[in-house]
């Protein structure tokens, strides 16, 4: 199986265009068009991850975190990235990374699979995206209308929240004179054509931009086709940081903690002072989440769930909500499963190993 069709599943949930300005999801080591027969699965790619995938004889790591995050100077033996680096290159091995495109997605994303092990209901993201939307606009004769729009939503045009299909068409007249050096679907050279039209109009996601227009040149009738792309600032109600949802029963306080200890497999986290005694509605991101605070607290929610606080970020919760601080790699660990669900949902068959390595930093003393 060709690495790009592994890379094409995962992308299909979390599109690359969702990550973060600073991030460097995607493939980070290898070649797209190469055959790939097993993967191991990693929050981090460290030395230890990669000999672990030498030793499965795995030909791709699939990670959370990019092995290459920020820009190097030199790759060497002397830190464990650019051993890390030399010994996936060495091998044959492949790394591909996603990170907060899959931490930005309303389903199937990290804080999408916090909120499921909690059990939270009526989900809908904290803080949604802007600009992430287009409006397509085109003309057709009328026969051509339904055939259009099949093929348009078949692309992944027309969809707004929980409904597909989505479109909105008016009717006009279209006008045009066709040239010596043309062949017209309807009218005839050098004579001025008028004639009943149809106005579409369907919003496409910014990543399927090309997709969707390369089916619409396709179904469309005319040679040259009329259509306009207008990008909006609409929210993305399905994009963006954070996850926010309700409990289907009400938590006391001390209940909910040991929910939360229980669902995250938790031995140890911090909380904040709270004066509340029911718990129903959660916020939650996986990782480093304390730049959503003031949207939780907005939000009107109980508890917010994330990781890494600084000190003084605690007191900005004041009395407004208790947060949990659960801690990066507790957060983010489960992450595995979401690229184990994907890959083996649409290739059955292809080898996929989840690493053994815990590669987390921090350990406890009790």
């Amino acid at each position: 199986m060709k690495l790009s069709e592994i890379i094409n599943a995962i992308e299909e949930v979390a599109p690359r265009s969702y990550q973060e300005s600073y991030d460097n999801a995607g493939l980070i080591i290898g070649d797209a068009d190469v055959e790939v027969s097993k993967a191991m699965l990693c929050l981090d790619v460290t030395e230890v991850v990669v000999d672990e995938a030498v030793a499965e004889n795995c030909n791709l790591i699939i990670a959370h975190h990019p092995l290459i995050f920020g820009g190097l100077k030199k790759i060497s033996k002397s830190t464990d990235t650019g051993r890390s680096i030399i010994k996936a290159i060495q091998n044959n091995i492949a790394v591909y990374a996603a990170h907060t495109n899959l931490d930005n997605v309303l389903e199937n994303g990290v804080s999408s699979k916090i909120a499921s092990k909690l059990g939270l209901i009526n989900t809908r993201i904290l803080d949604p995206k802007r600009g992430l939307l287009y409006k397509l606009v085109t003309y057709c004769p009328v026969d051509s209308e339904e055939n259009i729009l099949k093929k348009l939503f078949e692309a992944g045009a027309g969809n707004i929240g929980n409904y597909s299909n989505c479109s909105f068409s008016s009717d006009g007249t279209g006008r045009f004179t066709p040239n010596e050096n043309t062949n017209p679907a309807v009218g005839e050279k050098n004579v001025a054509h008028a004639g009943p039209e149809k106005r579409i109009e369907v919003l496409v996601p910014d990543y399927l931009k090309e997709r969707v227009l390369s089916e619409l040149r396709k179904a469309h009738p005319y040679e040259e086709v009329a259509y306009e792309l207008y990008k909006l600032d609409n929210l993305h109600l399905q994009v963006g940081s954070g996850i926010i949802g309700d409990l289907e029963k009400p938590y006391s306080k001390q209940e909910f903690l040991e929910h939360l200890k229980k669902c995250m497999h938790l031995d140890v986290f911090k909380i904040t002072k709270w004066e509340g005694e029911t718990v129903s509605k959660v916020a939650v991101c996986g990782g480093s989440g304390s730049f959503l605070l003031d949207k939780a607290i907005s939000a009107g929610v109980d508890v917010y769930i994330s990781a890494d606080f600084k000190y003084h970020e605690y007191f900005a919760a004041g009395n407004s909500l208790m947060v949990c601080d659960i801690g990066h790699y507790e957060s983010e660990i489960f992450t595995l499963e979401i690229f184990y669900d994907i890959i083996t949902k649409k290739f059955a068959n292809f080898a996929v190993v989840f690493a053994k390595t815990n590669t987390n930093p921090i350990t406890y003393f009790k």
